[in-house]
């Protein structure tokens, strides 16, 4: 009766969660990683240590694919200014912004600052809802795509909620100097040689700044975008480096580099 009863009062207690957590070492069920993909994976983190790593992804150090990506991350770490020109899928403004949180994680700049020419590109911005902020957004969406791919969404609003994290068109850059920050120009073929000129001369004191375009995609009349002149003239300037990626850095699907091989 006595063990019929001690078998009754187990499975109670086991009903009821009466069993201390220490009772069980569960500790590697609880911090079981999990892939970039969203599901369990049983494989140990790179260090080799099991654990959570749902936000280590986004603090990895990106490494280059293509000896122009190469040439683009050494001149970042060395130059205060890169004009990075290539066509679509090169790695242009991913590399720029990772390169971009990772001067803002190690504390060698204070705060980012990601522009983006709001320039329409066959239709208006006009017939968007909401209020400016809301119609200039889909324009700065690519900006916001590579940031939480680098930075977790929580770890991305509260940078930017303080201020450390910066978006803003073209239009709203003009009269700042920026002091201490690593700068992104996106989509700098879209801007005019006196707009360049403008963005250019926001450079401040201990500073970055990274231009990325494609001369051959603008969405402006032909002749009007500045980026092509403004990078042939600083090649002549020691201090400045203007890197051209090429068809094979091209890190997207295989059939973009065809693609662009044809069209």
């Amino acid at each position: 009766m006595e063990a019929l009863m001690t078998k009754r009062a187990l499975k109670r207690m086991a009903r009821e969660g009466a069993y201390e957590t220490g009772q069980y070492d569960d500790a590697k069920v609880r911090r079981l990683p999990v892939d970039h993909r969203g599901g369990w994976s049983p494989l140990p983190d790179e260090g080799g240590a099991r654990g959570d790593s749902r936000d280590q992804s986004y603090l990895k150090t990106i490494k280059p694919k293509s000896p122009g990506q190469a040439q683009l991350m050494e001149a970042i770490d060395e130059k205060n200014l890169v004009m990075a020109l290539g066509p679509a899928g090169t790695g242009k403004t991913y590399i720029a912004i990772s390169k971009a949180v990772e001067a803002l994680e190690a504390g060698r700049v204070s705060r980012i600052v990601l522009s983006r020419p709001a320039v329409e590109a066959g239709e208006s911005i006009g017939y968007l809802p909401g209020d400016m902020e809301d119609k200039l957004a889909p324009y700065l969406r690519p900006l916001y795509d590579a940031l939480t791919d680098r930075l977790s969404v929580k770890r991305m609003r509260a940078l930017m909620a303080e201020g450390a994290i910066e978006i803003a068109p073209v239009g709203f850059m003009r009269g700042r100097t920026l002091n201490n920050a690593f700068v992104v120009i996106d989509e700098a073929q879209n801007c005019t040689y006196m707009q360049l000129k403008m963005l250019l001369t926001r450079l401040g004191w201990h500073s970055t700044m990274v231009v990325t375009g494609d001369p051959n995609q603008s969405d402006l009349l032909p002749g009007i975008s500045g980026l092509a002149d403004v990078a042939a003239r600083f090649e002549e300037v020691s201090n400045i480096a203007v890197v051209r990626l090429a068809d094979r850095d091209i890190v997207r699907h295989p059939l973009v580099a065809e693609m662009l091989g044809v069209l």
